[in-house]
């Protein structure tokens, strides 16, 4: 018995080196059981653990005198980064799925029960089965740190908390508050956590044990009674309007094309109606439900995809180190990317614009964002002073000797940033990487003019830069390993997720998307109204319509790429005559107030500009099912997805499939152009486009890429 209550480190196999858990009790009688799982960055929760955590309970039981148990974690940023995934991919039937929950349920119940008081002190991400962990312990501590997390994210995989999440944060916090983090899978800040309810106390991290020892020192924590708001929600009498409301902006939101915020919905109900011993039955037969569903299986492969893309570099040589950027232009792309590369990417960066106007836009634009977050207690204004200070703009080139990569940002034309290249060579050093934001232009002719050219690539940003979440970086055929590799790696310091493609118009996303709104389009002239359209192919699963989107992009930005396009690639390329006829009415969309939609002040579109229809010489009529536009718009998008894949623009479907999605907003729940081609099957698909041929023209030919799928019976994700 002595020697267990000096350490003890124990595991499933017996061997300490392989042990996930090690357990220690301090003079002062408190255990302290550390999760380290060998071998990883960060700790995630397997079902093989569960025996290990129960052998170190019967060990903390042997000890006399304890008082109580912390929870550590062994990793340096992350207490519990979440179950891992994989598990869910082994399982091949529901009951399997079911019984995966139900374990780990009957692991945090034990954990719940414990006679002596347990308390989490948590550091770092705690997201998903590691806040249902911490769930299940009678307190909770957390540092006060940027890394630190805490979040139920499952919902965003197409699951629900299967470990007892969705039944013990509702009685922790209320209903209410409850709902919103589970539904968005939103992600808490310690002082956000410590407000809510969901942790005792928050703490700077050199004290974090030292008072999750004293709360284990004081006894199980007596919890302060719900607000009275949130126990009116909680009542008989507010509950079922507070779920009649939570269901109708649920379903408004997806559209039906989730199950899972549904399923959480019911269960978190039951579970308060029929008591939580329901709840956790109801909670283990969802979770096996949904990990059986299509939608959950497309959203984890997006999830294993951008964790993969992550760790790759897109080249076969290592980075250059990035101190300092340098950005050429501070419109509303060059203020975007300057905010990201500070305020995320923590790395100082000097804007070049032609005069003090837009250096001072560019500065506004970060201001105001981290203004925004100052308000809402998200930041410190102290904080918004040290990012502003990595910031700073000039009318010539002073100061960009440092930089290590420029991003020019200026208008789009070829001349123009030819110019940008010979200007930065100039007044840089040797080294310097020359990156075009351009969205049309190809890379090989903006670099014909550079004496060093290995150090020309592109880098595509989406606008707006700071929520869109892709960048395509776009080498040349001369630009160097060395080149991709740092060009991938500032993305990624900025918060992106990178995908390599190939430098030809359009590159992959534009080529795709070009023509989806071009048959947006063809089906406006064709009479149907523009609601009807864009109506359509929301309720396919897109965000935003394709006209709106049109009109949110700028209709002279968005087609500006259309006469390359058809240069370079052919005729299936062509716009509608419409819209040269909506650019020379000087209507540019959302920016001048002027475009398909009409616009008052701030406020986003709410109607259709009726004026539209006689420009177009249109009267608007319903005629086609939105079922049959949605199939004539994405068709042309998988079509030239497949494209893409055979001539070498995307380097595989996976990168196509996170290009969509996180690019233009492909239906995640479908996984990407490919992973849906998949599940139709490329027969059903090359069907369909000979159908359209037939009936709309040459424009909807299937590629010989398809076709060959069909011979060969082969699919592009196995």
């Amino acid at each position: 018995m002595a020697q267990a209550e000096k350490e003890t480190v124990m595991s499933a196999t017996m061997q300490p080196e392989q042990s996930v858990f090690r357990f220690s009790v301090r003079d002062d009688k408190v255990g302290i059981i550390t999760i380290d799982v060998p071998g990883e960055k960060v700790n995630t929760l397997k079902a093989e653990f569960v025996e290990q955590f129960l052998i170190i309970f019967e060990k903390a039981q042997q000890v006399s005198g304890l008082k109580g148990l912390v929870i550590v974690s062994g990793k340096p940023d992350t207490f519990i980064a979440g179950a891992d995934i994989s598990m869910i991919a082994n399982c091949q039937t529901q009951e399997e799925a079911t019984a995966l929950a139900e374990k780990g349920q009957k692991l945090f119940a034990q954990l719940a029960n414990y006679p002596l008081p347990v308390v989490a002190a948590i550091h770092g991400a705690c997201l998903g089965g590691g806040l249902e962990l911490a769930l299940a312990c009678h307190a909770r501590i957390c540092s006060l740190d940027e890394k630190t997390r805490l979040g139920l994210p499952e919902v965003q995989l197409g699951l629900l908390p299967g470990s007892g999440g969705t039944q013990r944060l509702p009685r922790l916090i209320g209903v209410s508050a409850a709902l919103d983090i589970i539904l968005t899978g939103r992600q808490l800040k310690a002082k956000q956590a410590l407000r809510l309810g969901v942790v005792d106390d928050a703490v700077p991290l050199d004290i974090l044990l030292d008072v999750a020892v004293q709360y284990v020192k004081k006894g199980i924590v007596k919890r302060k009674p719900l607000a009275w708001s949130q126990r009116i929600l909680a009542s008989a009498l507010g509950r079922p309007l507070l779920f009649q409301m939570v269901h109708k902006k649920t379903r408004e939101k997806t559209r039906g094309h989730y199950p899972a915020p549904e399923k959480i919905i019911n269960v978190i109900r039951a579970g308060l109606e029929k008591g939580s011993e329901k709840g956790f039955q109801l909670e283990a037969k969802a979770f096996g439900a949904l990990a059986m569903t299509q939608e959950s299986e497309a959203l984890r492969s997006l999830f294993f995809a951008s964790t993969t893309l992550k760790n790759e570099t897109g080249s076969s040589e290592q980075p250059a180190e990035i101190r300092q950027v340098g950005i050429l232009g501070g419109g509303l792309m060059g203020g975007g990317i300057a905010n990201v590369t500070v305020t995320r990417g923590n790395l100082p960066a000097r804007i070049k614009d032609i005069n003090e106007k837009g250096i001072n836009q560019a500065l506004k634009y970060t201001w105001d964002l981290l203004s925004k977050r100052v308000k809402q207690r998200r930041l410190k204004s102290s904080e918004r002073s040290r990012q502003m200070s990595l910031l700073t703009g000039t009318t010539d080139y002073s100061g960009f000797k440092q930089a290590d990569i420029v991003v020019e940002a200026v208008f789009e034309d070829l001349v123009l940033k030819r110019k940008m290249v010979t200007e930065i060579e100039e007044n840089t050093k040797p080294e310097t990487i020359f990156a075009s934001n351009t969205s049309s232009l190809p890379i090989h002719k903006i670099a014909e003019s550079a004496t060093r050219p290995e150090q020309v690539i592109g880098l595509h940003y989406f606008s707006p830069v700071d929520k869109m979440p892709l960048v395509e970086v776009i080498p040349h055929e001369g630009t160097s390993e060395k080149t991709i590799a740092t060009a991938v790696a500032l993305a990624k310091k900025q918060g992106k997720t990178a995908i390599v493609v190939g430098d030809k118009a359009g590159f992959y996303v534009n080529r795709i998307l070009t023509p989806y709104i071009n048959e947006a389009g063809y089906c406006l002239l064709e009479g149907e109204p523009i609601e009807h359209i864009d109506n359509a192919l929301l309720n396919f699963g897109f965000p935003v319509g394709p006209i709106n989107l049109l009109d949110e992009v700028g209709i002279d930005v968005g087609t500006k790429i259309i006469p390359i396009l058809v240069e370079e690639l052919g005729s299936r390329f062509a716009a509608p005559e419409i819209l040269s006829a909506i650019l020379q009415d000087d209507r540019k969309g959302k920016k001048n107030g002027r475009g398909f939609y009409l616009y008052t002040g701030r406020k986003k579109a709410k109607e259709v500009d009726a004026s539209i229809y006689s420009l177009l010489k249109i009267k608007p009529a319903i005629k086609m099912l939105p079922a049959d536009i949605a199939q004539r718009c994405v068709m042309l998008m998988l079509n030239e997805a497949v494209r893409c894949l055979d001539e070498g623009i995307i380097r595989s479907p996976r990168d196509g499939d996170i290009g969509a999605v996180f690019g233009i907003g492909f239906p995640p729940f479908l996984g990407g152009p490919f992973r849906y081609i998949d599940k139709l099957g490329s027969d059903k698909v090359v069907e369909i486009l000979r159908r359209l041929e037939a009936q709309y023209g040459e424009r909807f030919a299937p590629c010989e890429r398809l076709i060959q799928m069909v011979e060969q019976k082969k699919q592009f994700h196995a």
